[in-house]
């Protein structure tokens, strides 16, 4: 399986399901593969992973060029919609154009919706002729749109960031956070396109932003206030790993974004707007090969390259 580098990659939490759910995609996405990557060692487990010994650990999944890691693990976390994933299909794509495209699309949801729930159902709105949300078997949720090929190109997967409860009305405010954290390194960040709402709407004043986007690297994210009262907030069902070039890269973003100590573990952290973040080294692969490195990882919360 070939992927390219990325700068930042999806994690998704499964119960004992992603290597399943990895065959499951592939065959519902086009142009996606998936292999399990890494598997739990036989011995060194904590007494709550000794059920996992030599079961999958990690799942790398490809869609069309975007990099997705399916965590293996057990029942603690479970993604939410309030990181979705929208999936952009561009007609002008297509030999067949829009009618193609719309094919194309139809099929995926046809997949994703086999045993999974329809949040917004499929059909025209303003900004699309066709667009739909759904979350799948897994919890895992999906927001599918037919682009305007008039408009500015996008790539067909975009991380989409929904902010609502005790972090609603602060999506810009988090955008620029991220863009600035970012913007000395992974080849640039910045600020996209924003849509605000013209009036109050649900739990988003006037000004919330009804749409937005930012860009780090080569890589786009949406960020939504969210419109309508929500019941779901971030949580480590869905986090987004950083690939760092050494340890005082991981120090610079460890400072700047771990804002909840007690949620400080092997790497993971949570920022100031409840998003979890896993901070590693590029290398990781390598220093896990390394005898011990299981035990020495599960003591850490920042991860020491020096330590393993």
């Amino acid at each position: 399986m070939s992927i390219s580098y990325q700068r930042i990659v999806p994690n998704i939490w499964f119960s004992h399901t992603a290597e399943e759910a990895g065959r499951f995609y592939a065959r519902a996405l086009p142009g996606a593969s998936s292999a399990v990557e890494s598997r739990y060692p036989m011995s060194g487990l904590p007494d709550f992973q000794l059920g996992l010994a030599g079961e999958p650990l990690t799942v790398a999944l490809d869609v069309e060029g975007t990099r997705f890691t399916l965590v293996n693990a057990g029942d603690e976390f479970r993604p939410t919609p309030a990181i979705s994933f929208l999936l952009n299909v561009d007609p002008s794509a297509f030999a067949g154009a829009e009618q193609e495209a719309q094919d194309r699309l139809d099929a995926m949801w046809e997949m994703l919706a086999d045993g999974g729930e329809v949040r917004i159902g499929l059909g025209e709105r303003p900004f699309s002729s066709r667009y739909g949300w759904i979350e799948d078997r897994y919890g895992v949720n999906w927001q599918l749109m037919l682009t305007d090929p008039a408009g500015e190109p996008r790539p067909f997967v975009i991380p989409a960031l929904t902010f609502g409860g005790a972090v609603q009305d602060r999506a810009a405010e988090a955008s620029d956070f991220y863009v600035s954290l970012f913007a000395q390194s992974s080849g640039g960040a910045q600020v996209g396109i924003r849509h605000p709402y013209g009036v109050p709407t649900g739990p988003a004043r006037s000004g919330a932003l009804a749409f937005g986007e930012f860009r780090i690297g080569d890589q786009w994210f949406m960020a939504v206030d969210s419109g309508a009262e929500r019941p779901f907030s971030f949580t480590e069902g869905v986090s987004l790993e950083v690939r760092c070039h050494g340890q005082a890269e991981i120090d610079r973003l460890w400072d700047a974004l771990s804002a909840v100590p007690e949620a400080e573990q092997c790497g993971w952290l949570k920022d100031r707007y409840g998003v979890s973040w896993q901070i590693v080294p590029e290398n990781m692969d390598e220093l896990m090969s390394r005898p011990h490195a299981w035990e020495r990882m599960m003591s850490m919360r920042k991860l020491v390259i020096a330590d393993f």
